[in-house]
């Protein structure tokens, strides 16, 4: 079994807030923006933090992950900072997966982040009154603190779905056992109807990520996460407003090509008393607003593309 390196910077009871696990690699700048926004959260100094640093794939990122391990070292503002250090690369898919099992098996709930993602003030008040709420709701087995910038207006603070965002996220461990990464088992498993549902009745090609997966394009794990989500007719639970914004589309992350994303978001939400749905069931209005926001994103980026290859002939 792999040596690991932990430091405890200091430890008070949190037994009331699910943990947070962060995932850290090669990237200070970002690390360093995720960690200040993460300790501006209201509940920040009574929860604990677990953070896992791969090590260098390549004698290229050793200088910077070197950088991060000292920055992560120094910080505080927690109830605890547990770090630990990959004695050898794992990359990153290994490594969120062994993570969270590890941690969610002790926890029993689980909040998850990587190292390019900047949050609210108000997000970890919002996935520990979500996975409260939802603890003894099996139907629902994700809570995710991202979401597509989609028309705001209405009387809801959020909404279930089948996608599965994790962009800033949480589950159980009654929930994370279901999670399997067989990509021969899930093709076969899937029909062409699934699949079409899959894809958000074919408005996005997340089925395009397995395919990738097995062809070894790239080696993910999340798109496992939501097919087996999907599988056992799970639900997510989403914020109508973000409470998470991406800053990792520069070209610097593993599965993260330079590009402009999705979450160009004026803020991010504010919202402290969340009203949770009692109903269990997908909300046809927020699916279709996800889906306007979709067919227009993907429109704009056909005519970005067309009047690029114009300007270049």
């Amino acid at each position: 079994m792999e040596k690991e390196t932990h430091k405890v910077v200091r430890d008070i009871d949190a037994k009331d807030l699910a943990p947070i696990v962060l995932f850290v690699y090669n990237r200070p700048e970002h690390t360093r923006r995720t960690i200040e926004t993460l300790q501006n959260n209201e509940l920040a100094n009574e929860s604990k933090l677990f953070i896992y640093s791969d090590a260098a794939k390549n004698a290229e990122d050793e200088s910077r992950v070197k950088e991060v391990r000292e920055y992560i070292r120094s910080i505080d503002g927690f109830a605890g900072v547990n770090i630990i250090e990959r004695e050898k690369n794992w990359g990153l898919a290994a490594s969120i997966i062994d993570g969270i099992t590890s941690i969610v098996k002790q926890f029993g709930r689980i909040i998850v982040l990587e190292d390019d993602l900047v949050t609210s003030p108000f997000f970890l008040r919002f996935m520990n009154d979500g996975l409260r709420y939802y603890e003894n709701v099996p139907g629902v087995m994700h809570i995710s603190g991202w979401d597509y910038p989609i028309e705001t207006d209405g009387p809801d603070d959020v909404f279930l779905w089948r996608v599965m965002n994790c962009w800033g996220w949480g589950t159980w461990a009654d929930r994370w056992k279901y999670f399997e990464k067989d990509t021969d088992r899930l093709i076969e498993g899937f029909s062409k109807e699934d699949i079409n549902s899959f894809n958000l009745d074919g408005v996005e090609d997340f089925w395009g990520q397995v395919l990738a997966n097995r062809e070894g394009r790239i080696n993910s794990w999340a798109v496992y996460w939501y097919a087996s989500i999907f599988k056992a007719n799970g639900l997510c639970l989403n914020p109508v407003q973000s409470f998470v914004k991406n800053i990792g589309h520069d070209g610097s992350g593993e599965n993260c090509a330079r590009k402009e994303s999705y979450d160009e978001f004026p803020n991010l939400s504010s919202k402290q008393n969340i009203k949770f749905p009692g109903d269990i069931y997908e909300s046809t209005v927020y699916v279709e607003r996800v889906k306007k926001y979709l067919r227009k994103h993907i429109l704009t980026k056909i005519k970005e593309k067309v009047i690029s290859v114009l300007y270049q002939k």
